[in-house]
């Protein structure tokens, strides 16, 4: 392929910006089309792990982001009843995979993202369709509300129902219901002290999670029906969580209907042929949407964005570093989710007896899930961190 000199990105979410700031660092012109009327997501938290900090230190963010981590003691996996299952440390995981674990508003990381830009980068409401993937002998073509844009790389950073990926492989089945629904909370509880936990139920789940400006982050998950929702979200959680132990009932306490975010989780089960079709790269949830259960969907685009800079003249090279892993992740998240969403009595009880014995056996059972996938580095040094181990 030629080289790359202009690049259009169409999506500005975490994914999307992620890679415009890294293009951008490799001296290419880049245009940003978001088709939300502003970059803001909906109030939500979001995970990053020690392997995507390590990407985000190419483009100089990496410690900006660490200094936002709030977990410093201990943590683990609960049942509903309170009692810990297993337990980690932020220390443990900080010593294991090189770094700290963050959890933040995705509002945070957006605006740290999109201040890496240049001015007038990004434009809104600003629906977009590729019209020609384009190939090594003609640019891609995408249209917009003020004309087309020619570009030498179109990065889909369109999410889960990416029309991109639509037009590039029609055949792929596209994305499956994953079998349950979420909710998330993000907001102040005053005066309620707890250690950082997941607690497991019975095709139910539950998270809470303090952020550094005095936040809490709650998530929950249920084995449902697809497109189920209820007049009042809040009342459907404290229906099926109000019993749990603390501080589950306090954040429900203080929240309001208007604070609770419920979505289907959908993932791509079929892996797609590639992550590229001429001068057309795929990433994020647009390439591989997976469960939440390892908080990895995120984290993973932020690693795709970084390879795919560094790839930026050769798409074949980053579908040959990013397909395998990712498929790898997905379906781990899945297993996952198998497990800490089962619903039958029987085997609920034999998951955390299981649990607790490996957890007396092995420690590190928790930290031991992310082998693999939180000690991930990027492709090229040097790492911006000077915090970051280089091995």
């Amino acid at each position: 392929m030629t080289r790359t000199e202009r690049a259009v990105v169409i999506g500005g979410g975490i994914g999307g910006l992620t890679a415009a700031a890294a293009l951008h660092r490799r001296g290419l012109h880049v245009t940003v089309l978001e088709r939300a009327p502003s970059l803001q997501p909906v109030g939500a938290g979001i995970s990053l792990s020690p392997n995507a900090l390590r990407a985000l230190d190419v483009i100089g963010l990496g410690d900006p982001i660490r200094d936002l981590a709030a977990w410093q003691g201990d943590g683990g996996v609960r049942t509903p009843g309170g009692r810990w299952l297993s337990r980690s440390s932020a220390r443990a995981a900080a010593e294991r995979f090189g770094g700290p674990l963050v959890l933040l508003h995705r509002a945070t990381l957006i605006d740290h993202l999109a201040a890496q830009l240049p001015p007038d980068t990004v434009r809104t409401a600003a629906d977009a369709r590729l019209v020609d993937p384009g190939d090594e002998n003609w640019p891609a073509r995408v249209r917009t509300p003020d004309g087309e844009l020619a570009a030498d790389l179109v990065v889909a950073a369109d999410g889960l129902r990416s029309a991109v990926r639509g037009t590039l492989f029609p055949r792929h089945p596209g994305p499956v219901y994953s079998g349950f629904t979420t909710w998330r909370l993000l907001i102040p509880v005053p005066g309620v002290d707890f250690a950082s936990h997941e607690t497991w139920g019975r095709g139910r789940i539950w998270g809470t999670h303090p952020l550094k400006d005095g936040r809490v982050y709650a998530y929950a998950a249920a084995v449902t029906p697809a497109g189920g929702h209820a007049a009042d979200e809040r009342a459907e959680l404290l229906h099926r969580y109000g019993d749990w132990h603390d501080p589950i009932p306090a954040v429900l306490a203080a929240a309001r209907p208007e604070d609770v975010l419920r979505h289907d989780v959908h993932h791509i089960a079929e892996p797609l042929p590639a992550f590229h079709r001429g001068r057309v790269a795929l990433l994020g949830d647009a390439a591989h949407a997976m469960p939440p259960t390892l908080g990895q969907g995120g984290n993973q685009a932020v690693e795709d964005a970084i390879v795919l800079a560094h790839h930026h003249d050769d798409l074949g090279a980053y579908t040959a570093a990013r397909l395998p892993r990712t498929t790898a992740v997905a379906r781990q998240a899945v297993r996952i989710a198998r497990l800490n969403l089962m619903t039958g009595r029987v085997g609920t009880a034999v998951r955390d007896t299981a649990i607790v014995g490996l957890s007396k056996a092995r420690p590190a059972l928790f930290l031991r899930g992310f082998d693999g996938i939180a000690d991930w580095r990027p492709p090229q040094p040097p790492y911006a961190s000077e915090h970051t181990q280089v091995g």
